[in-house]
This record gives structure tokens, sequence and C-alpha cells, in this order.
């Protein structure tokens, strides 16, 4: 165990000199994030350092380290003492209290007393600053990536994000203004599906010969459909991050997992403005990945598989849980897809005989590994993702043949998109193609069958939902409504952890760390980028577009209390 925390120990002490040679920092969330790629940063030391040479100065270090403290009889001192319970008590508690005040009550920041950022950074500990990354859970956008100066940035920001029928506030270090949709509003109840790794490239209207998804594609068919739509992310908490604040992607991990997550400004403050009750519904255990915070603490109920061994959480809003006798089949993520649905069925009948419109955020899980469901519902019963797409599909498919028969139905629109692809490239690199997600719009009265092509991103879904019901009102979202937006003028957001991206009239502007950034001219047919000359206009948009969102997140400007001014 001694050699162990020495290898530990030394290992990370000789790996801070390259990771300050690359970035000129202590640890920070970038290293955290290597812990989740093993493979690709094992293959990155293994070709840029001389491993045998490295490993072998470490076991040295570690052998005469140990003949030092057998030669200085620490083991005999340590596991033969005769010392009483409390001499040796005392020093453990002492070290355990001086831990712990450490961990609770010591920020990194607080040894950011320089003008100079090396300084700052080598009066840090860097052990310390791992683990104080590790519970920031993000990057300092300004310290890592390409910048404007404040006007400029907000200045670019607030037109890019202003539609024709947008009147912006007067606060020029803020996007929040007016949107203003003529006629009138509709208020019909609103279920949102959430597809769990559902890639475009699955359903039969992009290409598949598999016949995967029969519900999806026929629904895709009846409905407003956004066939140019991408995922802003990788993972479910950063689709959930896109859809319900309308925002692109800032580096690091997702706003659902961050610290000041609570009362901002989501597409359920205008769903309560105009009078809807607001309702996530998950057939998990919530509380993984913040989940639950996150959507209570932004007012929304919650009804989720919630593991009554746990400590209740002290929470605004109501929770109740999918009872054990609701459930028929579940795996290490959740219930299967039926019991989910079936539960908002039940859900939704209660809250129709309410008569106050309801908006329900339903989050799927059946189409994700360990890709087991209940068996005799498709034909195969085998564990694999194909298998998983044909399952969550037939769920799909019983629950709108039971939901049609229902009174609310009819006045009842659902929102359908995916939270991210189901084979993504991964954080280093950026493939479009594994972003691209189905979205559309099914059973929206007076609307007629689409299909829209234009260039979109997760954010977009509900401005653009909220233009068909012709709603006005206040926000602070980065997303637009798609059938007011030009050609010239869509683009789509996409970001791999710690790379970002905008998407806009065939070409991708990628911002890196270390203030880098790179250029690419994109073939959608081929799916594949090709390097070209830098455009000054992309650049600065893409930057305006993550810088401002980084900063109204950190100054707490994307708050309800800023809406309200």
């Amino acid at each position: 165990m001694y050699g162990f925390f020495l290898f530990l120990t030394i290992g990370s002490l000789l790996a801070e000199i390259p990771f300050w040679q690359e970035y000129q920092r202590r640890y920070n969330f970038i290293a955290v994030d290597y812990l989740l790629y093993t493979y690709e940063v094992i293959e990155n030391i293994h070709q840029s350092f001389p491993i045998p040479i490295l490993l072998g100065v470490i076991l040295l270090i570690i052998i005469l380290s140990i003949r030092y403290a057998k030669k200085q009889n620490a083991y005999e001192n340590t596991f033969e003492s005769n010392d009483s319970f409390f001499k040796k008590v005392m020093p453990a508690f002492l070290i355990f209290l001086i831990c712990g005040t450490f961990h609770f009550s010591i920020q990194n920041t607080q040894a950011e007393i320089f003008h100079n950022i090396n300084e700052n950074e080598l009066a840090k500990s860097g052990l310390y600053s791992f683990f104080a990354a590790y519970k920031s859970n993000e990057l300092n956008y300004n310290e890592f990536y390409l910048t404007l100066t404040g006007k400029e940035n907000f200045t670019i920001a607030r037109k890019l994000v202003k539609a024709s029928n947008d009147s912006l506030f007067i606060n020029p270090n803020s996007i929040l203004r007016f949107t203003k949709n003529l006629g009138e509003e509709k208020k019909p109840n609103v279920i949102f599906i959430g597809l769990e790794s559902m890639s475009a490239s699955f359903l039969k209207r992009y290409g598949n010969t598999n016949n995967l998804t029969p519900t999806i594609d026929s629904l895709h068919k009846e409905s407003i459909a956004f066939t140019n739509m991408y995922a802003t992310g990788t993972r479910t908490i950063r689709g959930l991050e896109a859809i319900i604040l309308a925002i692109p992607p800032t580096p690091g991990r997702s706003i659902v997992k961050r610290k000041s997550n609570t009362n901002l400004f989501t597409i359920g403050e205008v769903f309560k403005q105009k009078g809807y009750s607001r309702t996530f519904i998950y057939g998990g255990d919530s509380s993984f990945d913040n989940m639950l915070n996150f959507f209570s603490f932004n007012e929304f109920d919650i009804v989720d598989r919630k593991k009554w061994h746990r400590i209740e959480e002290q929470l605004p809003t109501k929770r109740s849980r999918i009872a054990d006798v609701e459930v028929t089949f579940e795996n290490a993520w959740a219930t299967c897809d039926e019991n989910l649905f079936n539960k908002l069925l039940n859900i939704a009948d209660k809250q129709h005989a309410t008569n106050q419109p309801f908006f329900n955020f339903v989050m799927t899980s059946s189409n994700h590994q360990p890709y087991t469901f209940p068996e005799g519902v498709i034909a195969s019963n085998k564990k694999t993702r194909s298998n998983a797409v044909k399952y969550s599909d037939k769920a799909l498919q019983q629950f709108f043949e039971t939901a049609k028969t229902k009174p609310w139905f009819s006045n009842t629109v659902f929102v359908i998109m995916a939270d991210h692809c189901a084979y993504s490239a991964g954080r280093s690199e950026i493939n479009i193609k594994n972003h691209h997600i189905p979205a559309f719009i099914y059973n929206l009265k007076g609307a007629k069958t689409a299909e829209v092509d234009k260039l979109s991103s997760q954010i977009d879904i509900f401005p653009t939902l909220f233009g068909y019901l012709n709603w006005s009102y206040d926000n602070l979202f980065f997303g637009k409504d798609i059938s007011k937006m030009s050609s010239i003028d869509t683009r789509a957001f996409i970001g791999n952890h710690r790379k970002v991206s905008l998407l806009k009239n065939n070409k991708l502007l990628v911002l890196e760390t270390q203030k880098k950034y790179a250029s690419y001219a994109y073939d959608r047919v081929q799916n594949e980028l090709y390097p070209m000359k830098n455009d000054t206009t992309l650049i600065k948009e893409t930057v305006a577009y993550y810088q401002s969102a980084f900063e109204l997140f950190k100054s707490g400007e994307l708050k309800l209390k800023t809406a309200e001014k």
C-alpha cells in the first residue's frame, strides 16, 4: 500500500511537468477530463515520452524510499506500536480535520493574488488543483480560449441572437430581449420526449435500411420535421442543458452539473408565465448527474425511480416515485421505456383533470448500454444496440396507440428529439455527422406537415415551438425560431467537452484550448472537413457565442432576476 501511494504521488508530480509545458497551468479540468479517456492519454504518453525510463525512475525512487523507511524502522513503529488507542486516534483526528478544513473551506482561487498568471499558478498545489478542478467541473473560457473585448463580444452576440421579431433590452452586456409573435396565443398541452442516443442514422428517412424505427419514421412523416438539426454534445446532460436553457455548450461539464445552476431562466419559465404546470419525468434515479437538483431548483416537479434508501433531499418542488408495482422491467440505469410511458399516461390523465395546461419533459433510457429490455416485445432478445433501438421504437408505438384514445391527446403537442447520437467521436475530435439527430413537432393543430432543412441546433427547438404557438415573451435564450431564420443566418453548435465549434454556411470554426482555433470547409454529403483559410467574421461570431454564454452564466446574468429587470 505504501508503495502504491508513492507510485501515485511520484507519478502525479512528474506528470505535472509535461502538463505545465503544454498548458502553462497546474492541473485543471483538462487533467480531470484525461481520466475519462485513458486510451488516448496512454497512447499520447507512449508516443511522447520514454515510458521504460520514466517507469524505471519511479520504481527506483519507490524502492529507495521503501528501503529507507525500513531502515528507520517505520514499519515496526507503525504496525507493532504499543501506543494506546487515544494516542493513535488524536493524530489521525488532526489529519482528517486539516484535510476536511482544506476540502470544504479553502478555494483554489485564493492563491490567485498576483497580477501575473504564471505566479498565480505556481502558488498553487498541483494535487490540490486537480481535486479542486474535479469539484468545479468547468474550464474558465477566458483563460483558455480565444476572446474578444467585453464591448465587442456582446455587441456581436446581441446581433447574432436577435431575430426580426425581437426587441433587445437596453443593457449592452446582456442578451435579454422581448420576442413578439403575432396572432392569437395557443395553449395546448406540451410533452417533450427525449430519445436516448437516437442517431438520425437509425431512421429510414436518413438512409438506414434495417427498419429499426418504423414508429419514429411514421411520426416523422406526420410532423414538422427538422432534417438538419445537430446535438450540441455527446451526453444526455449536454442535451438537457441545450434544450432546457437554449444555450451553446460552454467548455467543461454541462451546466446541469455545475454550481450556481439554480433559478435560471429556462424554457420552463416561459411555460410558467403562460400558466402551465411543469414536470420532469425520468425512469431512473434522477439524482444521477444532478438532474434532480437541477430540474427541481429550476421549478420542475420530479417524477422518477428514486431509491428510498437514500437520504431524502430538501427540494423546493414535489417529487414522486415510479412505484415498484408500476415496474415490470428495469436495469442499472432505469425502468424500461414501456413503464416510463405508462407512468406518463397516468400523470397526463391526472393533469388533464385539473384543467391546467401541462408541460411534461420526459427522458427515456432503454437505448443505452447494457441494451436490456423486456423479453417478447421485439423479435430478438439479444442485447445489441440495434435491438435496443427497435425496442425503444416499439415502446413509443405502444405509447401513442394508447395516448390517441385519451381525451387530452387532441389538445397535446409532442416535441420529439434525441439527446445526442449513439456514436460520437469522443472529446478530442469533431465529427459533425455523429451529432445529427432526429427532431420533430407532432400533432400541432393547424400546422401542415413539412420538412425543414435549415441548419439548426437543439437550442432552437423550443423557441421554434413558441413561435408556432404565437407566444410573446421575455427571454435570455441563444436559441431562435427556425421558421423565422434566413438560410444565411442558420447555424449549429457542436462541442466535445474541450473543443467547441460553430457550423455555418458549410464552414466549421473550432475553438481549442491554448487560445487556438481551426477553420474547415464542410462537405455535408461526404461528412468531410477540409482545412481552409480563416474567416475573420466567422471567428468573431464563434467567439462571441461561446464567450458571452460563459460570461452570462458565470456572472449570474442567466438568472430569473435578470429577466425581471
